[in-house]
């Protein structure tokens, strides 16, 4: 299994040469350093711990330190480990860059959901409400909970409470293009977390691993230029005509100078 880390920029929409959109959301990929390599008989088990995005050293307690010198690079703000990979086709300090993956390719990517804060039963597990007229008191509250028998609450009732900011994977999102210029990756459809939340880029478990790459629509083509009107004619023949006016004004101010 392969992975990376990265951050959510914000969602976007690109069109392919076909004319079709696709909404997507843009994820920041720096360079990720694999800190250290866990084995079996070590650990107990196999795997990679990645690291990205640099912490200042200030910033960071000496354990975080001597963890990242060991790799011989700075201080990480993410780390996360990657289970299932074969460690020894990897090195300690090796770099990862975002064209581990490529157009086409099916991931699943982890994020923390946005936090909502304490809310009810309606907001929280689309419950129904009560009646709002004919003398109901009963609007918005969480109905009967079960008190007959065995008489208490059942573990697992659906109350009140904390909404959102916990993990959550989003799976079989495409990869649609990999910007290694601007180091980030377009996924499709949307991610859980908000702007700026670290997210984690990982191979897909199930479904289809390959789709086929996505051709986008390019804006930066230059227009092309016919064989009839070279470009080196269009250059002269607007100086030309930019020195013919130039003459034209002169000729008239000299014009009126004189008739003054």
């Amino acid at each position: 299994m392969k992975g990376i880390l990265g951050r959510k920029v914000g969602m976007t929409e690109v069109f392919t040469t076909d004319g079709k959109l696709i909404p997507v959301t843009v994820i920041e990929v720096q360079s990720n350093v694999v800190t250290q390599i866990k084995t079996t008989d070590k650990d107990g088990y196999e795997a990679i711990q990645l690291g990205a995005f640099d912490k200042k050293e200030k910033s960071s307690n000496n354990p975080e330190k001597g963890h990242a010198k060991k790799a011989n690079t700075s201080p990480k703000r993410f780390l996360k480990e990657i289970r299932g990979v074969d460690t020894s086709s990897y090195t300690l300090g090796q770099v990862i860059e975002a064209d581990v993956f490529k157009s086409g390719d099916t991931v699943d990517v982890t994020g923390i959901s946005k936090g909502k804060g304490f809310q009810g039963v309606i907001k929280r597990w689309n419950q129904s409400r009560g009646p709002e007229t004919h003398g109901s008191t009963y609007h918005r509250r969480v109905g009967s909970l079960g008190t007959m028998r065995p008489m208490r609450v059942l573990k697992g009732k659906k109350l009140p409470g904390h909404m959102g900011n916990e993990q959550i994977t989003i799976q079989n999102l495409m990869i649609v293009d990999v910007d290694m210029e601007n180091k980030c990756i377009l996924v499709s459809g949307n991610v859980p977390g908000p702007k700026n939340s670290f997210v984690f880029i990982k191979e897909a478990i199930k479904g289809s691993k390959y789709t086929g790459p996505v051709e986008l629509i390019s804006y930066e083509e230059e227009p092309e230029v016919t064989e009839e009107t070279p470009v080196n004619e269009v250059v002269e023949n607007n100086a030309v005509v930019e020195e013919s006016e130039t003459k034209g004004e002169t000729e008239t101010t000299e014009s009126k100078e004189v008739s003054e």
